[in-house]
């Protein structure tokens, strides 16, 4: 280990579109990081790569180790690339579902096994695409399709085959099962994998040129390295950490995602355009040829989106894909707005957006390189508050000044 790096995290500031700042304002801007230094010194993470948008302004740090071995230490960079592992949900999955709802080729209160004859002959029959993106579908929460060699075919029907956890919408389960089946159900439809339908219909039209699944070797310079893996001797990087994701090939509806936070910053601003009904936030500077169909995704069908799905539930705020304000599983903090929504990735990565207040926050950390039993839920909490504190406090400067 390198002490003086944990001592003293680098720090990477690719850029920043704000307005002018006096030196007092720039240091109460720059608590917003706090947290994430915190994090580092005490070894929580061994670095992360972070970006907020507010009010048509932006700030990117970036701050410690992308890799920390007895062997490397690979300092972060702004365009270090994560591995995002249930962001995937709400990245790539959600979108391309709600495409094909767009189209008219699915409804969200169908059945799924209209698509997926595999359900029909199961207990899981009646299960709805909205049951399946609000986690309420009854599937439970996870299955092993990596300890034996299966093909997603083969992984589809024993998902069918799942005794439920619960009555379908009688409970919230989050479930892998039900976004893998949500994952080949779009493949089914359209003839194209995930990746290919991420790339014409999200990465490539939204400009996030650096998300991708399936890296490779090629490019593990440049990603940040996760768990060590007791199989290859070495910890995984551009290798998907999710086993049951790696054990498909890597491009699943659950996990797979690689990306930064430059992109899924731009990815949030689109969602903040969307349900804000605003102008652009970010002029994305398309031709007609290359606008892609999640780009005509009604404001009506995002809106959706991020409504509850779930007013029965005690405690449960679930919308499609999205985890809500005030749900169980929310990592908002204490002063997002309760129109904020957001997702979490179990490899530590987070997307937070609040479209009260234009505030996008990505944060892209690899908590599992130090093993599975270090725990962020608290850092997002403080991180998201931080950032909230630090804008308000800037807001407060610029009005006395």
């Amino acid at each position: 280990m390198n002490e003086h790096i944990h001592s003293a995290p680098a720090i990477h500031q690719a850029h920043a579109t704000a307005p002018p700042l006096t030196s007092d304002q720039l240091q109460q801007l720059n608590q917003m990081w706090e947290p994430l230094h915190t994090a580092c010194h005490q070894r929580l993470i061994p670095g992360a790569s972070a970006a907020v948008y507010w009010q048509g302004h932006t700030w990117h740090q970036a701050l410690g180790l992308a890799v920390d071995t007895a062997k490397q230490q690979i300092p972060v960079h702004t365009d270090t690339v994560y591995d995002c592992a249930s962001l995937t949900k709400v990245i790539v999955t959600l979108p391309l579902i709600l495409t094909l709802i767009q189209r008219g080729m699915i409804e969200l209160d169908q059945p799924a096994s209209a698509h997926l004859t595999e359900l029909r002959s199961g207990p899981h029959r009646q299960i709805t695409i909205r049951q399946l993106l609000s986690h309420t579908s009854g599937l439970p929460a996870i299955g092993d399709f990596h300890s034996t060699i299966r093909t997603m075919p083969e992984v589809i029907g024993e998902i069918s085959q799942m005794p439920p956890a619960y009555t379908a919408g009688q409970a919230r389960v989050y479930s892998d099962p039900g976004f893998i089946l949500l994952g080949e159900l779009f493949t089914r439809i359209t003839g194209l994998t995930l990746a290919e339908g991420a790339a014409r219909s999200i990465f490539d039209p939204l400009q996030m040129k650096l998300s991708l699944f399936t890296p490779g070797k090629s490019k593990t310079a440049a990603i940040a390295a996760t768990e060590y893996d007791t199989h290859t001797g070495t910890h995984l990087q551009g290798i998907v950490h999710d086993e049951n994701a790696r054990a498909l090939g890597g491009i699943c509806g659950h996990a797979g995602l690689f990306s930064t936070t430059g992109d899924l910053l731009r990815y949030a601003q689109y969602w903040l355009e969307a349900v804000t009904h605003t102008a652009p936030i970010v002029p994305l500077q398309l031709s007609k040829e290359r606008s892609a169909t999640v780009l005509s995704l009604s404001n009506q069908l995002m809106q959706e989106a991020v409504s509850t799905q779930t007013p029965a539930l005690p405690g449960v705020r679930r919308g499609l894909g999205w985890v809500l304000q005030g749900d169980e599983a929310d990592v908002s903090g204490s002063c997002l707005s309760s129109t904020a929504f957001g997702h979490t990735g179990f490899t530590g990565t987070s997307i937070q957006i609040d479209p009260r207040r234009q505030l996008a926050i990505v944060l892209l950390t690899n908590r599992v390189h130090y093993g599975r039993q270090q725990s962020i839920q608290q850092l997002r909490r403080d991180f998201h508050t931080a950032v909230s504190k630090a804008l308000s406090d800037l807001t407060d400067t610029g009005q006395r000044t």
